[in-house]
């Protein structure tokens, strides 16, 4: 049944991509820690990864966001990151401390749904770009992680570009998650609370 209101819905062709992402992320998981198929591993992540740019561009292009899509899109890409860090961490590709480090950015922003509940705002701030580079730039240095871990011409190319993008994702990932709470202070600020 669809709800009426253009940003009620349900069934649009955007948050079919990003169902179908949040589906893919336990068969990631299992090609990653139970038949160690890092091929398909790598071609699935980045299926994920290309399906999640492109739901995005679809939601805007036909007009299709909705709060679902907005729950949807960084549930899956947040789940992806972290099968992600868990497979690689348990396959010894990267070290504990960054499998960690990444998640602990999200439990910094626990908080944050409370108080927007609490002034009247939806569950979540909208991602904003430097968000969504953080996470593109992770994305993007999985599979080359994956790739850097065989015995391979590709290896070294792909530990260095990989390494540089987590990197950058994992600094961006952070100054991201700062910006949130600058967000929230400032919304405190105008609603009067200290």
């Amino acid at each position: 049944m669809e709800v009426s209101g253009a940003e009620d819905r349900i069934w649009t062709v955007p948050n079919a991509l990003s169902l179908a992402r949040l589906l893919g992320v336990p068969v990631f998981l299992w090609l990653v820690l139970g038949p160690e198929a890092d091929g398909w591993a790598v071609a699935l992540l980045m299926a994920a990864g290309f399906s999640d740019w492109l739901d995005g561009k679809l939601a805007r292009a036909w007009n299709q966001t909705s709060k679902l899509g907005r729950l949807l899109d960084p549930l899956a890409d947040r789940l992806y990151i972290l099968a992600t860090l868990l497979g690689l961490a348990l396959r010894g590709i990267i070290p504990w401390w960054l499998a960690l480090v990444i998640p602990l950015r999200d439990v910094m922003l626990l908080g944050i749904p409370p108080i927007l509940r609490r002034l009247g705002y939806g569950p979540a701030l909208p991602v904003h770009f430097l968000g969504k580079a953080a996470t593109a730039n992770l994305l993007y240095s999985f599979p080359l992680l994956f790739l850097a871990h065989h015995d391979a011409w590709y290896a070294d190319p792909a530990r260095i570009v990989g390494w540089a993008t987590a990197i950058w994702g994992v600094g961006l990932y952070w100054w991201a998650g700062v910006l949130y709470w600058v967000q929230v202070r400032q919304l405190l600020k105008g609603a009067g609370t200290p």
